[in-house]
């Protein structure tokens, strides 16, 4: 899976991702959440169009190369494919665990597989 290097920046209630390696590719949100799962759909689109083209999108720069501007911070955003398909998946969970998922989702308005996917994007998101 790629990691592509991102810049956020803004303030609370508007927040936005671009992407030094790929022109034009930005995302916003109302909060860095928010901002940062959209920059995800947004990576995921571009390269879903590249691949519409018989191209690819660049080999993502070393974060370290990034120049960050003032006021900006350097986030990485995962690369992942979504195949349309859902598969089932026995788990075991500690109940106490289960119970801060069913919690959550709740809280959130999810389903407990759609919130289960969600924070395993979030935990990719933070480098896995």
């Amino acid at each position: 899976m790629n990691r592509y290097p991102a810049l956020i920046d803004g303030e609370k209630g508007a927040y936005g991702v671009v992407f030094p390696d790929l022109d034009g590719i930005v995302a916003m949100g109302e909060t860095i959440d928010a901002a940062m799962l959209n920059a995800e759909e947004a990576l995921r689109d571009a390269a879903l169009e590249a691949e519409k083209d018989g191209a690819a999108l660049p080999a993502p720069s070393a974060p370290e190369d990034v120049h960050v501007p003032d006021g900006a911070t350097l986030v990485s955003v995962p690369l992942i494919a979504l195949s349309g398909k859902s598969v089932r998946a026995n788990l075991t969970l500690d109940e106490d665990v289960l119970a801060f998922i069913d919690a959550e989702s709740k809280r959130r308005g999810m389903t407990r597989t759609a919130y289960v996917n969600w924070m395993a994007r979030r935990v990719a998101q933070m480098g896995g």
